[in-house]
């Protein structure tokens, strides 16, 4: 009944008689028309256009002679999403992906790469609107933590995406926007080469081209980069004793430092032989390779007092990944501007191994050396196909219908081996295991855009999607399957208050669908504490969101407020049990429901003419149902969270940035997770008009760290982990050539005014 109130009101937003439209935009230099990029799911053309901000990238626009200078505004909005300008990040310049998106209203990245929006942890990651395999699977959090983040010029974030993206992810949608190009019209070559060193032997180099000749744009992209990890876990468990009936503790610590390389390339063209037929290639490359020591020791409280277990463990090993694709599309442009019709097909291919070797020592009760292999591998090939069509009509009003095909491999094989010696290792059938998944989703979609008069727009979407599972445990020879059809809807209303004011309502349901992990019902290993199991009876878990939010843009601040109410059915949760012998399984389960309340307000705008500042603040109310599970405990409570970065530039040629982010504590089903805190800091230094100096900063104050906490009435456990550590840059960027992308400074991908891929 909630669902259906909140619905109905939403949909009574549209007043009968009342007069609107597109955004108006602000006073500001005037557009040059924009190519929509194909299977780019565009929103409606209500994005808010404006004055380009301050301290953002240079964009040339040649005419003749002449150069026109604009900047990309900081924040940009449209009905359905709001993109950051993440050019002036200087964490971004230096760091990875994970640094980059920790900086963004909204978002949450744990140490374990883990992605989460406003506190619900079911988020897609695009490319440029698009699926990428580098953001699939097992192994999405390895590339976040790792890949570089200075390909990318904007983050977009979507929580009530529309109907021509995908419903996968709860929490909703981010989209990588990578720096684009477009022809021009005189042959030109641009790049730049960027050089960092950090300390504890880090460094990363990474070089962009871009070449221009007539109707040809070729662009490649290279990085390396080497970095050193420190990392520690300090865990308390303590667990009921049936025998003694009281409850003894365990501790247990771990100590590890390593090296991590990163190697990436990309190449792509774009070729347009007339104004109406555009072809585009993209190829790509990623290496990571992450290898360590790590010291394990543990001991056990004995239930006569004493320690009545303890052995010491030291392992070496690590994570490699290889992860390759390949995209082709052809867009057909007919006469009316933004008529469109483009066909693309995706090959992604991943590869990701987890593998060590260690070392047991026995010490209580003493017992000879024993020697172990963990080897898991994760193997991925998604192909997709889509086909999307966009009619504007004179009217103002806009349709979009399209179809989606994605096909999915998985495969999981997991190896654990045992034995006396290196050479004489034996295989354990309790926890090693095949594993595979086929996964096929059509989809078709939907959305027609309507103004109504000079104030008022709005935009219906559904999305019709049907999917089939095929899941293979070969090492027990079960096999199951699944399919089930699913219709997603949308609705997005905007209405232009005043000149500098716009209210948007939003309503959206979505899917996150099991991972494959998670379905499969076989133990896996972990460590001598910890197994997981995965659950094949597991639902997809589906969410109805509603948002209303109010936005003002006055010279060059931006204000925002959105209220927003999140109910999930079936949601995911982890569930710990005590299996005996002081070793807990995690298996994923399905809540009863879960359902966030809350506020979120952004503000970004200038203190002093050289002072600009960055903030938001996200206060939610969480309230969890886990009364079907368990050891599970229904619980409620408030999520504070939020972040501010001042950036200053007191001359021309320098520029400085701080920032700081906070989260809040968080609730889990059968515990919480502490609060957190991460304090960033920023210099560049303009030597030349081709050549700048920067310096970077990550976690000042070396305090960063991951705490949770799980109590039931057989066992609790601490755990506290602590990841790198203070880590800082200094390095080089030259550009040549002129800039190396060209940014159109009106462009957001939302509203598919993208001039270039």
């Amino acid at each position: 009944m909630t669902r259906t109130t909140l619905i109905s009101l939403l949909a009574l937003a549209l007043p009968a008689g009342a007069a609107v439209a597109q955004t108006q935009p602000a006073p500001g230099p005037t557009q040059t028309p924009a190519q929509t990029p194909a299977q780019a799911p565009a929103t409606p053309s209500t994005a808010t256009q404006e004055a380009p901000a301050e301290g953002a990238e240079q964009s040339p626009t040649e005419l003749g002679e002449t150069v026109v200078q604009g900047r990309a505004n900081d924040i940009r909005t449209s009905v359905d999403s709001i993109s950051y300008n993440v050019g002036e990040d200087l964490q971004t310049a230096t760091g990875t992906l994970a640094d980059a998106l920790r900086n963004i209203p909204s978002v949450e990245v744990d140490p374990d790469g883990n992605v989460s929006l406003r506190g619900d942890a079911g988020v897609t990651i695009l490319v440029d609107g698009r699926p990428s395999g580098l953001f699939s699977g097992e192994n999405r959090g390895q590339v976040i933590l790792q890949i570089p983040a200075d390909q990318y010029a904007r983050i977009e974030v979507m929580t009530n995406p529309s109907a021509a993206y995908r419903p996968d992810g709860g929490g909703g949608v981010i989209n990588l926007i990578t720096k684009p190009n477009r022809p021009r019209a005189q042959p030109t070559t641009t790049g730049s080469v960027r050089v960092n060193v950090g300390n504890d032997e880090r460094y990363n180099l990474g070089v962009s081209s871009v070449f221009n000749r007539d109707k040809l744009t070729v662009t490649a992209d290279a990085a390396i980069r080497h970095d050193t990890f420190v990392q520690s876990t300090d865990r308390v468990r303590t667990r009921y004793d049936s025998g003694s009936n009281q409850f003894l503790e365990s501790r247990n610590t771990q100590d590890g430092d390593g090296e991590v390389d990163n190697v990436f390339v990309r190449f792509s063209a774009d070729y347009r032989p007339t104004d109406q037929l555009q072809v585009y290639g993209d190829l790509y490359h990623v290496d990571v390779t992450s290898e360590g020591l790590m010291l394990d020791q543990f001991e056990a409280d004995a239930a006569g007092g004493g320690i009545g277990s303890a052995y010491r463990r030291l392992s070496d090993g690590g994570f490699e990944g290889q992860f390759s694709g390949a995209t082709g599309r052809v867009v057909r442009r007919f006469p009316e501007q933004g008529h469109e019709w483009s066909n693309e097909v995706r090959y992604n291919r991943g590869r990701g191994s987890y593998a060590h070797d260690t070392l047991v020592d026995g010490l209580i009760p003493a017992a000879p050396n024993q020697y172990e292999r963990v080897d898991n591998q994760n193997n991925n090939d998604t192909f997709n196909f889509a086909s999307a069509y966009v009619r504007p009509f004179t009217s103002g009003a806009r349709l979009r219908l399209g179809y989606e095909l994605e096909y999915t491999q998985l495969e999981l094989d997991n190896l654990v081996a045992r034995g006396a010696s290196p050479g004489a290792l034996t295989p354990d059938p309790l926890v090693s295991n095949l594993f595979k998944v086929d996964q096929t989703v059509h989809a078709l979609y939907g959305t027609w855009e309507q103004p109504f008069g000079d104030k008022l727009s709005a935009q219906f979407g559904l999305r019709l999607e049907q999917a089939d599972l095929e899941l293979d445990q070969v090492t027990t020879g079960i096999t199951a399957s699944n399919d089930y059809f699913r219709a997603y809807p949308t609705l997005h209303v905007s209405y232009q208050l005043t000149a500098d004011q716009t209210l948007r309502g939003s309503y959206s349901r979505r899917v996150q669908r099991p991972a494959p992990n998670d379905l499969n019902p076989f133990t896996t290993y972990q460590d001598p504490l910890n197994y997981r199991s995965g659950n094949p009876d597991l639902e997809p878990q589906e969410t109805d969101s509603f948002e209303f939010s109010w936005q003002r843009r006055v010279n060059q601040s931006f204000y925002g407020a959105t209220l927003y109410y999140r109910d999930t059915q079936n949601a995911f949760t982890p569930v710990v049990s005590d299996i005996g012998n002081g070793v807990l399984l995690t298996r994923t389960e399905n809540l009863g429901a879960r359902t966030a309340t809350g506020v979120e307000l952004v503000a970004n705008g200038r203190l002093h003419p050289t002072l600009r500042y960055n903030a938001s603040v996200n206060v939610f109310r969480q309230e969890i149902d886990a009364s079907n599970l368990v050891g599970g405990v229904s619980s409620e409570g408030e999520v504070v969270s939020g972040r501010l970065s001042l950036n200053w530039q007191p001359t021309q040629a320098d520029f400085v940035q701080v920032s700081g982010i906070w989260t809040g504590e968080q609730l889990l089903a059968q515990g919480t997770r502490d609060a957190t805190q991460l304090i960033n800091l920023g210099y560049r230094r303009k030597l030349t008009e081709t050549l700048a100096l920067q310096l970077t900063v990550r976690d000042l104050l070396d305090e960063s760290k991951d705490i949770t906490n799980y109590e039931t009435d057989t066992f609790t456990d601490r755990t506290e982990r602590v990841f790198g550590g203070r880590v800082a840059f200094i390095g080089l960027t030259w550009n040549f050539g002129g800039p190396s992308r060209q940014q159109d400074p009106q462009f957001d991908f939302s509203s598919g005014q993208q001039p270039g891929t």
